[in-house]
């Protein structure tokens, strides 16, 4: 992703989180005389500079979190996108999700190919606390602008923590996407196979790629606290034969981030 792009990811995650907040607030408070508490996190993240590329960019690691009087802070994994519940009872949540996909420049490519925007993804999620140490997740996304294909997310986290000491995740993950999504990324039209002598590709939706996520979270004090996460994807299918992936880029996708926290809030 370019630097100007670099920065025009900040402002609308800052934008949204301000926005979030009050609404999550809103939708779960269910004993409004005990006071809230916020956790805030900041730090850099290192993640492909655009699916299918070997190298990575440099990207805001942002997170915000609310807990009401003695309640724990809500696990949160550190791959999801930005959302709050509208709806949770027995364990099964429900609301909107957004996320953010870099733009792939002419130039970060060897060959030719077409650009691909900055993206905003709008959608929702689905997520059930199937035990209280394992939580299943899905989202799906549209993207706005630059792909302008559906994305799905796919997820499960065993959750180990000791209330907001400290916790340690780790789980599972699966991305589909469809056509547009693929072409966008991973396909080469005619024109530019003639162009470049590149071979002509034409991938299908699908999935996407296959990963793992790891989070970990740890109290310094009463108000600061470390976070951090890493995370692995390993494109397959029509994605991982793409000679966009095979000869300029890579199938091995790694991303990862550390952020301080501040806790301030409650009694």
């Amino acid at each position: 992703m370019n630097a100007p792009h670099r920065s025009a990811l900040v402002l609308p995650a800052l934008a949204l989180a301000l926005l979030v907040a009050p609404a999550a607030v809103q939708a779960q408070d269910t004993v409004p005389d005990e006071p809230l508490r916020w956790r805030v996190g900041l730090g850099p993240q290192l993640v492909p500079s655009y699916p299918g590329a070997s190298g990575v960019s440099l990207r805001p690691f942002i997170d915000v979190s609310r807990a009401r009087g003695d309640d724990v802070f809500a696990f949160e994994a550190p791959d999801e996108s930005a959302g709050f519940p509208v709806w949770n009872r027995g364990g099964f949540a429900v609301g909107p999700a957004i996320g953010f996909e870099g733009e792939r420049s002419t130039g970060e490519i060897d060959v030719a190919v077409p650009e691909v925007g900055f993206t905003v993804e709008v959608g929702g999620f689905a997520q059930y606390q199937l035990l209280p140490a394992l939580r299943l997740r899905g989202e799906v996304r549209k993207g706005l602008g630059g792909h302008k294909g559906w994305i799905a997310n796919i997820g499960a986290d065993y959750i180990l923590r000791d209330g907001d000491k400290w916790l340690v995740a780790a789980g599972p993950r699966l991305t589909l996407t469809d056509r547009r999504y693929q072409r966008a990324y991973f396909g080469v039209t005619p024109d530019v196979a003639t162009a470049t002598g590149v071979a002509a590709y034409d991938p299908d939706g699908g999935v996407q790629a296959v990963g793992a996520n790891i989070g970990v979270l740890r109290q310094l004090t009463p108000r600061w606290g470390v976070s951090g996460y890493a995370k692995y994807d390993r494109l397959i299918a029509d994605a991982g034969r793409s000679p966009l992936v095979r000869d300029y880029g890579s199938r091995d996708q790694l991303s990862g981030g550390v952020a301080l926290t501040y806790s301030f809030g409650g009694r």
